[in-house]
């Protein structure tokens, strides 16, 4: 029996059967040489956003946005429309999920109607993979609790145009092991001899699961991951210096007093003294006096800006490679 767009093959009548997820939901699930590509091209795509045949022609594209967003969700939308697609755009406060209906039967409409959905909703990552499955479509992971991993795509991107070949490349990451630091971990170690250090504040460090995925990857890589939880034990030479906001979308501190632990992880121009070669990295929004030093993000190294510019290009490649992958009768 021939399937129906988005229903699987069990018939018309009655309800579908899921299927195996699509996407990208980890960093960690997408090969070394894809990711090493995937950064590749957003490069090629962040000289040139014409540099493609439109692949996205007759696709229609979901953004569901149940959290706030101003890089991510405005590059996935100009993403869509620059590689040819038509993008649906969806609110915290649009879809019927507010009113009691399931995960699953969403998906399955969502399915019936899409070709590709992209979602963040700072809600276990098993949402997304369930909305695939349920939905028989592919479902990019704009950030859920776990992980973000097109800012880690992002991130690797940003690098790659800043110092080209990464292999070997040493990053010092300052901050809470959020989905950002756990994205990072998993695309660094795809990089051939990279060195990353994470300093952490105490009980705020990257999950431990995470964190073994990742060293897992990196001892067939040659890469290494470390994490501390003082600064006096970061490394003496870096490329790169990287930090994040301190309270991330969607997310509250258990501990009230969580600001007087964070308070020695501010990074400032004092502290940048210790590498100074180094470039600045900040994944954005930024609170200027709480994880960075105005005058450091701001700054001649900081390259947060070119940064927050790849978020458009390094949508554009993931869109690329989803709908690439996609088969020929467009499911």
């Amino acid at each position: 029996m021939t399937a129906l767009r988005g229903v699987p093959a069990t018939g018309v009548h009655g309800r579908p059967a899921p299927v195996p997820e699509r996407g990208l939901f980890s960093l960690a699930d997408v090969a070394p040489a894809d990711l090493t590509g995937l950064a590749e091209r957003s490069v090629e795509l962040f000289h040139d956003r014409r540099a493609h045949d439109r692949p996205l022609r007759d696709r229609v594209v979901g953004v569901l946005f149940t959290r706030t967003s101003t890089r991510t969700r405005t590059a996935f939308h100009v993403g869509t429309v620059r590689l040819g697609g038509t993008p649906i755009g969806y609110g915290p406060h649009d879809l019927q999920l507010n009113t009691g209906e399931s995960l699953g039967d969403t998906g399955r409409v969502f399915g019936a109607m899409l070709d590709l959905l992209v979602a963040r909703t700072a809600g276990p990552l098993e949402e997304l993979r369930r909305l695939s499955r349920e939905g028989g479509l592919p479902v990019i992971n704009a950030m859920a609790t776990e992980e973000h991993p097109t800012q880690g795509l992002c991130d690797l991107a940003t690098l790659t145009l800043a110092h080209g070949d990464l292999s070997g490349v040493q990053v010092l990451y300052i901050g809470e092991g959020n989905n950002t630091a756990t994205a990072l971990a998993h695309g660094m170690a795809a990089v051939p001899g990279a060195r990353v250090t994470f300093v952490t504040p105490p009980g705020y460090g990257l999950p431990d699961a995470a964190l073994a995925t990742a060293r897992e990857r990196a001892r067939a890589t040659g890469a290494s991951l470390a994490q501390v939880h003082d600064l006096a034990d970061a490394p003496g030479e870096v490329d790169a210096v990287y930090t994040t906001r301190w309270e991330t979308t969607g997310t509250r501190k258990p501990d009230a007093a969580w600001r007087e632990v964070f308070r020695p992880f501010h990074v400032d121009a004092a502290l940048m003294r210790r590498w100074p070669r180094a470039s600045f990295l900040h994944d954005l929004p930024a609170h200027r006096g709480d994880e960075v030093a105005g005058e450091v993000l701001d700054g001649p190294r900081s390259l947060a800006w070119t940064q927050a510019a790849m978020k458009l290009p390094s949508a554009m490649a993931v869109l690329e490679r989803t709908v690439h992958r996609l088969p020929p009768d467009g499911r």
